[in-house]
């Protein structure tokens, strides 16, 4: 059935089938995480930026929670892919062909990002958060005593935000491609943009300068690499349209 045909009724029923799909698959990827989890833990109670850390329990639960989180985090990551292709068939109806086979080549792109935020924030901007903290602890003559859900609650409040902010580029291109966002307008509404990602940075980092600014340097330049993307992506759209208008043109001189 054809995206303009199809009645509220139909996006309803459409939407819910596209969750339960992921729904099962994301339970699939839990079954992996939960089985998989003990083994990341121990490695990354063995990484260098851990060995300064004891991992204390001061909670009955909180082993039972450290190893869900795990769960649920590997299980986000098998899932993601799946998640962007659901979302890509819940609009692919209503657009063309040939957007349709652009727009699903988006989704190992997606995947890379994501997995590519999530490396940018592990390997570079987490060790450097660590190295401060334990530096300024030193500084400041105090023990370091942290639960071991400290620890680990902090590792997925670096990494986990930047998998998904690595995807404005991706987002960008696909609303430039659907008409709904222009190069103009992104450049227009520059300083708002990088005002909202300079509040998400002191969110994601400690009150600290040096590695609020390691993570609003890299959102910035992600920013400025969505613009130059959108301007490739409205480009094929105007010519996707002047090829349209060409056609119809075409057909009506043969009428």
């Amino acid at each position: 059935m054809a995206q303009n045909e199809m009645t509220i009724y139909d996006h309803i029923g459409e939407l819910r089938k596209r969750v339960i799909i992921i729904a099962v698959f994301f339970t699939a990827a839990m079954i992996i995480g939960l089985l998989a989890a003990p083994a990341l833990i121990t490695y990354l109670q063995n990484i260098p930026e851990a060995e300064s850390f004891p991992m204390n329990v001061f909670k009955l639960t909180d082993s039972l929670k450290l190893y869900m989180n795990f769960a649920f985090f590997i299980g986000l990551i098998l899932v993601f892919p799946v998640l962007l292709y659901q979302l890509w068939a819940f609009v692919s109806p209503g657009l063309m062909e040939k957007e349709k086979k652009v727009t699903l080549g988006y989704i190992p792109i997606a995947t890379f990002l994501f997995l590519g935020g999530l490396a940018f924030a592990y390997f570079i901007l987490f060790p450097n958060v660590i190295r401060f903290l334990s530096n300024l602890s030193d500084r400041l003559n105090l023990t370091e005593q942290y639960g071991v859900n400290d620890y680990f609650g902090f590792l997925f409040q670096i990494t986990i935000p930047f998998g998904f902010l690595f995807q404005l580029p991706v987002v960008i291109m696909f609303l430039t491609r659907l008409g709904l966002v222009t190069p103009a307008w992104l450049r227009k509404i520059r300083k708002y943009a990088y005002f909202i990602l300079l509040v998400l940075a002191g969110f994601i980092t400690p009150p600290e300068i040096v590695s609020h600014l390691m993570v609003t340097v890299p959102l910035f330049l992600l920013y400025e690499v969505s613009i130059v993307i959108s301007r490739f992506s409205y480009r094929k759209v105007l010519k996707a349209e002047q090829e349209k208008a060409e056609e119809w043109a075409e057909q009506d001189r043969r009428k």
